[in-house]
C-alpha cells in the first residue's frame, strides 16, 4: 500500500451521517458490529443474496459474463441493490468475485460456466511469481470502475450500508496455484510445505491486490468490509497461522486505519475462529457447523460475531426455518453484537419468497443482543 494512503474517510463517506441525513453512521447492523446494545429488532443480511436465486438477477446478467459485470458499475449496483429492494435485509454486499482483482491486474482468469474461476496459468514455481505483474499506478487506475460501483451504489441503498468484499489469500491463491476449483487442494498444500517462501510472495502479492481493492470500496462509501475464505477450513490451525494467517492479516490492515468492522469469514473453519479473530478481524463470521455459543466460547468475551442459519433450512418447512432461526438468535444472544446470517451463502435454487418471509420473520423477533 501506499504509505500517503489517508487516514480518515472523505467527508461525503455515508458513515460521516446518521440515517436521518441519509448516511449509515447509527446504523443498527453496524452498531452490532461494533459490539454496541441495540434495542432495534435483529439485524440480517445473507450471504450470495445477490445473485442466481433471484429472476431480476438473470435478468440484469443476460448475455453479460460474470467478470465482465463485476467491472460495469451501472450493472454491479443494480445487482447489489436487488435483495436490499426485495428481501429488506439490512445491508448490501457488494457483487463482486474474489477473482476479481487479479483480472483488474492483468491476469488471464475466467469465470467458466458449471466450474469456476479459472487461470490460464497457473503459478507453481518461483519464475511463475516473479512473472506476476506489478501492482503500481495501472493497477490503481483499474480500480477506479470499482470506485464508481460503490458510488452509484451507496446513492442508491441511502441509510442501507454496503459491505465491502473481498477473497482471502489463500483461496485466492490457490486457485492460481490449482488452475481452478480443487477438492483437496493439494498442489497449495504441498506448496507451502515444499517451497514455502514461493508460497509467501504468491499470497504476499494477492494480499496486495486484495487489500487495495478492499480499501477502495471502503473510501469510496463502503460502510464495513468482509473478507471471505472459502477453503480455509482444509487447513490445520497450526498451518493456517505458520503460512497463511499474516497474508489475511495484510488485507484487513489495509483497512484497519479506517472506521469500518472487519468481518472475517471461513468456510469450515470452526478449529480456525481465534486464527480468524487474530488476523485482525473485529467480527467472526460463524458457519452452520457450530452453535454460536460454542462459537463464542472459542473466541472469548467481547468478539461480535456474524451467522448462522443452515442454508439447508431455507428448503424445509416454514415451522422448521422459524425454529432455526430462534435458535440461532438465541444462541447469539450472549455476543456483544450479532448479525444475522446464513452459515454460507444462498443456494441458486432458493425460492426467493422464503428469503424475503424469513427476513420479515426476523424482523418481528425481539433484539436479543
Amino acid at each position: 500500500m501506499p504509505s500517503s494512503r489517508p487516514s480518515v474517510l472523505p467527508a461525503d463517506h455515508p458513515l460521516q451521517r446518521p440515517a436521518s441525513a441519509g448516511g449509515t453512521a447509527d446504523a443498527p447492523l453496524l452498531r452490532r458490529y461494533r459490539g454496541e446494545a441495540v434495542e432495534a429488532a435483529p439485524s440480517v443480511w445473507f450471504m450470495r443474496q445477490a445473485g442466481r436465486s433471484l429472476p431480476e438477477y438473470r435478468r440484469a446478467r443476460e448475455g453479460t459474463g460474470m467478470l465482465e459485470a463485476c467491472r460495469r458499475p451501472d450493472l454491479v449496483a443494480e445487482i447489489t441493490v436487488q435483495p436490499v429492494r426485495r428481501h429488506r435485509v439490512d445491508a448490501g454486499i457488494f457483487f463482486s468475485d474474489i477473482v476479481v482483482p487479479a483480472r483488474l491486474a492483468g491476469l488471464d482468469v475466467e469465470i467458466q460456466p458449471g466450474r469456476g474461476p479459472v487461470f490460464a496459468h497457473p503459478i507453481r514455481t518461483e519464475e511463475d511469481v516473479r512473472a506476476l505483474p506489478s501492482l503500481g499506478d495501472d493497477y490503481e487506475a483499474a480500480l477506479e470502475p470499482i470506485r464508481e460501483a460503490v458510488r452509484l451504489t451507496t446513492a442508491e441503498l441511502g441509510p442501507v450500508p454496503l459491505i465491502g468484499f473481498c477473497g482471502a489469500p489463500f483461496t485466492v491463491a490457490s486457485y492460481m496455484v490449482e488452475g481452478g476449483p480443487s477438492r483437496d487442494h493439494l498442489r497449495t498444500r504441498a506448496l507451502m510445505r515444499e517451497r514455502p517462501e514461493v508460497w509467501a510472495r504468491l499470497a504476499a502479492w494477492v494480499a496486495e491486490a486484495s487489500g487495495r481493492f478492499l480499501r477502495a470500496q471502503v473510501l469510496a462509501g463502503a460502510s464495513a468490509v468482509q473478507l471471505f475464505d472459502s477453503w480455509v477450513g482444509s487447513l490445520s490451525e497450526d498451518v493456517y497461522r505458520r503460512h497463511v494467517l499474516s497474508h489475511s492479516a495484510a488485507v484487513l490492515d489495509t483497512v484497519a486505519d479506517l472506521p469500518v468492522p472487519r468481518v472475517h469469514f471461513g468456510v469450515g473453519a470452526a478449529h480456525l475462529l481465534r486464527a480468524l479473530h487474530d488476523a485482525g478481524a473485529t467480527v467472526v463470521g460463524v458457519d452452520h457447523r457450530l452453535r454460536l455459543d460454542r462459537a463464542l466460547d472459542l473466541l472469548g468475551p467481547g468478539v461480535p460475531v456474524q451467522g448462522n442459519i443452515d442454508p439447508a433450512v431455507l428448503f424445509t418447512s416454514e415451522a422448521a426455518r422459524y425454529a432455526e432461526a430462534r435458535a440461532v438468535l438465541d444462541a447469539g444472544a450472549g455476543a456483544p453484537g450479532h448479525v444475522v446470517n446464513l452459515g454460507h451463502g444462498v443456494p441458486p435454487e432458493t425460492d426467493p419468497h422464503v428469503l424475503t418471509d424469513l427476513v420479515s420473520f426476523l424482523h418481528a423477533e425481539p433484539a436479543r443482543s
